[in-house]
């Protein structure tokens, strides 16, 4: 699969050159070691000490986890510790055309509109999908209509369960029509492929009583979300009226349930322990009511 790096070559770049420009060895290991990184070992095409470990330590990072992502900031920011007011405020301008912003206590954050902060919102279990593209572009457009346009949020967000659903379904090998398939159909189907349906019964935590009636509530919750668009609230139906009264925290409600829903989807896809893998194993059919 892939997805987007979270820090964009230009930026490694010049992080990567400041070091050389301006520290040592030493501190190049401590800086990168106090934030959990060590060198790879690898040989690279780096001209230069400082230079080849900086790599090295880079090597090690995954560009496209924000946990990781966010500790390689905090090794910018001790690199730009202490150096002077003109290379930060050429690092700051650099820095805002990347789609970061470099505060007065030299702290780096994403722009809240880029890739980069939208990451931190997405379940990392999509790296465990042969390929989100769907997924990740229904997300990209949920944040982009947050809050100045509700009804293009409230349709994304039943987009967004509508391509998880079919995604998990591709990932599962569980056939169903792609073209005619309506939401409630995709939803159940979808939960029932992962033994996640409260008819279902499996040992554990996820056959309790407890659980089953979140599930049911999920399901309901996914299904609601649909209706919401249906009737005209969300982009994708023209509405026969002027959506009066349709405001932001309509649109935080269905996005909010749109995430919960696949966000336990794709965790559950993704968990080596998942009571649907043992049937998997067993060969049983997707769906299968296990005891």
């Amino acid at each position: 699969m892939t997805i987007r790096q979270l820090v964009p070559l230009p930026v490694r770049r010049h992080f990567r050159e400041l070091a050389v420009d301006t520290s040592v060895l030493r501190l190049i290991g401590e800086m990168w070691q106090d934030q959990g990184f060590v060198p790879s070992g690898e040989p690279n095409d780096e001209v230069g000490e400082r230079r080849t470990l900086w790599h090295e330590y880079e090597d090690n990072v995954d560009w496209t986890d924000p946990a990781h992502v966010a500790r390689v900031l905090k090794v910018y920011e001790t690199l730009l510790d202490g150096l002077n007011d003109g290379t930060i405020d050429a690092t700051r301008k650099f820095l805002d055309r990347q789609g970061f912003d470099l505060d007065a206590d030299c702290r780096i954050k994403p722009k809240p509109d880029s890739f980069a902060a939208v990451a931190t919102r997405l379940p990392r279990s999509l790296k465990a999908l042969r390929d989100p593209t769907v997924i990740l572009d229904s997300f990209d457009r949920i944040d982009r209509a947050l809050p100045a346009d509700p009804a293009q949020a409230i349709g994304s967000a039943k987009e967004l369960i509508e391509a998880t659903a079919k995604t998990v379904l591709i990932e599962l090998g569980v056939p169903f029509e792609d073209k005619t398939a309506k939401l409630p159909a995709l939803i159940d189907l979808a939960q029932r492929a992962l033994l996640l349906h409260p008819q279902t019964q499996v040992p554990g935590p996820d056959g309790s009583n407890a659980v089953k009636r979140i599930l049911g509530g999920l399901i309901s919750i996914a299904t609601g979300l649909g209706e919401l668009r249906n009737e005209g609230w969300g982009t994708g139906h023209a509405p026969a009226a002027p959506r009066v009264g349709l405001r932001p925290r309509h649109a935080h409600l269905a996005v909010g349930a749109a995430h919960t829903w696949c966000q336990l989807i794709l965790d559950t896809l993704a968990d080596p322990a998942a009571p649907w893998r043992k049937q998997a194993t067993s060969g049983l059919p997707a769906g299968s009511t296990t005891t």
